[in-house]
């Protein structure tokens, strides 16, 4: 059933007592694909369903069963800290030492909330689960909120595509890890091995997000627990453990530059990528905003809480990683390819090895469900505004799941191809996962910059006051030059084995989504829907028979069209109209 729709609305109001009759708040709905019209009664909603239809111009599709602990540990597990800096260590170790992993991430990490603050504000604004993408809707000038949106969309989506796709190649690695250490390192993991394990967890993955978004919640709401005592445990753990730990002179101000770059400050702002790896898909939680209640309040509250943990809880578990990981070149060198792994495995012995880099498998796979989630409901989101091909298949919700199964299985379909990539080059796949960061950072600098330059931004119930415009203009101050880092090799001399592709594909993505927008998209395109149509509809007997719609809708999982809506006022059963 298909979401791209036009909407009319029916303001409520009472007629005189004596009449009995009264004007429903009625939604008319027009089904871009088949032309049918539906009718949705905005009396039978929720105050945020009934702000989606009225005030967006959507139809609710989804079931609303995220609260404010599920949805925070939803913002807390896309960045999945533990997981990421075990796998992202060595970015900042290799470039500067540790002095650089320490220092880098308190920097950068508040370039980094600048963005999550000002994707929050956005977020409470204009909560629909097109994320930043929609916004534009409401920021840009209606004559170039088309091609705008396009472009930000498709950056956003690939973005996205991207960083699933390195985040379940991390997670097979890690899961490979465990069993080297397990092996005593007789097994060394291949290339092969990691994309076929890739492939099975991101079928598991799939499999996963196909249940109910009632499932979803119960599962993630106990994801957050488990990541804090996971990280309090490690860090104990390392400190109790480790025997020669390095001093705090080492751990703030040793710079060790083992890239190649010159001079030796550049080398040293390699560690801010670690940082953005980790501190990134700011508005994954947005597009689950239609599965939120209140989600203007607590989408933007998971938003910039979930990524201030992240912020503070990073740099304390950096420090305790410096202090306790050794020689450099030793973990540098280790068979597993994996310098945190091997930190747990030299302190904590080969069971709380294999224990640690367990965990962070495991939390790295929560942030494959959540990130999925969002990919799946962004496929549907662009697709209900007829932004990607095949529309009318993504927009589909199942009837006993309450999800877009199509949206989440063509998602595992591309986050497979695209590490399939890796059995021809390594060089070339992680090419594509460096882009996750700058793709996404920057569609969300699009709509920022426009709610900056246009100055048409009206504010939800959580924004950033007087400080609001200083904090946007930084965010995509920090985002342009960190960009700029994230485009060059970490090591040099340069040779095709070392080279850092993103800039290409970050080129080749934008140039294709122009190229698509100018040959076909501008002819069917027109941005996301802004609101309904107010117009007048027929008054509603008062003593409406509710049961039978209910009994309608639960067994055929469509809202009745209009004949079928005034056939239940009347007290016929609509489904004799269908036959």
């Amino acid at each position: 059933m298909s979401s791209n729709e036009e909407i009319s609305v029916a303001k409520s109001s009472r007629h005189p007592a004596e009449d009995g009759l009264r004007h429903r708040s009625i939604v008319s709905i027009e089904d871009a694909y088949t032309g049918r019209r539906r009718t949705i009664n905005l009396e039978d909603l929720n105050d945020a369903d009934r702000e989606l239809a009225e005030k967006f111009g959507y139809k609710p599709v989804f079931r609303r069963e995220f609260g404010y602990l599920s949805t925070f540990s939803f913002a807390v597990s896309i960045s999945g800290l533990f997981a990421t800096v075990t796998t992202t260590f060595s970015a900042p170790l290799y470039g500067g030492g540790a002095a650089s992993a320490v220092w880098c991430w308190l920097i950068s990490g508040a370039g980094c909330m600048c963005i999550a603050l000002s994707v929050a504000e956005l977020v409470s604004a204009y909560p629909t689960c097109g994320g930043l993408y929609y916004t534009i809707s409401r920021l840009a000038p209606k004559a170039w909120v088309p091609s705008i949106s396009w472009i930000d969309g498709w950056i956003n989506l690939l973005g996205q595509i991207a960083g699933v796709a390195s985040s379940e190649y991390g997670s097979a690695q890690i899961l490979l890890a465990a069993v080297s250490m397990g092996s005593n390192f007789t097994y060394t993991p291949t290339t092969n091995h990691t994309v076929g394990v890739m492939a099975a967890l991101t079928v598991f993955c799939g499999a996963v997000n196909s249940l109910s978004t009632y499932w979803m919640e119960k599962m993630t709401k106990f994801y957050v627990i488990f990541h804090v005592c996971v990280l309090v445990s490690c860090c104990i753990a390392l400190l109790v453990r480790t025997k020669d730990k390095h001093d705090a002179s080492y751990v703030f101000t040793h710079v060790e530059a083992n890239s190649g770059w010159t001079p030796t400050g550049f080398s040293f702002l390699l560690g801010f990528l670690s940082v953005s790896w980790t501190m990134t898909d700011y508005d994954a939680t947005a597009h689950i905003t239609e599965e939120i209640n209140e989600p203007e309040i607590k989408a933007p509250w998971a938003i910039s809480m979930a990524m201030l943990f992240t912020y503070l809880a990073g740099f304390l578990f950096n420090i305790v990683l410096a202090y306790c990981m050794g020689d450099p070149a030793n973990i540098e060198s280790s068979p597993i390819e994996q310098p945190v792994a091997q930190i747990y495995y030299n302190s904590l012995g080969k069971s709380g090895g294999i224990a640690f880099t367990v965990f962070a498998f495991i939390i790295l796979q929560f942030v494959c469900f959540t990130a999925t989630q969002a990919l799946a409901r962004t496929f549907f989101a662009f697709s209900r505004d007829r932004l990607i091909p095949g529309s009318n298949i993504w927009t589909k919700v199942n009837r006993v799941s309450g999800t877009p199964l199509y949206a989440v299985w063509i998602s595992v379909f591309w986050c497979i191809a695209i590490n399939l990539i890796a059995l021809g080059s390594y060089t070339a796949a992680l090419g594509v996962f460096n882009v996750c960061a700058i793709a996404l950072d920057w569609s969300y600098c699009i709509p920022i910059a426009c709610k900056v330059i246009f100055g048409k931004f009206e504010p939800g119930p959580w924004h950033l006051g007087k400080f609001s415009t200083a904090i946007n203009i930084w965010a995509c101050v920090w985002t342009a030059f960190v960009s700029v880092i994230f485009v060059f090799p970490e090591t040099v001399p340069v040779t095709p084995q070392n080279m850092n592709w993103a800039i290409v594909y970050l080129a080749g993505i934008l140039a294709a989504a122009y190229i698509y927008w100018l040959i076909s998209g501008r002819k069917f395109y027109t941005g996301p829907l802004i609101e309904a149509e107010v117009t007048g509809l027929e008054p509603a007997q008062e003593d409406m028979d509710e049961r039978h719609r209910a009994r309608a809708y639960d067994e055929t999982h469509e809202l009745p069209d209009e004949k079928e809506f005034f056939a239940l006022e009347r007290g016929r059963d609509p489904r004799d109209m269908r036959q």
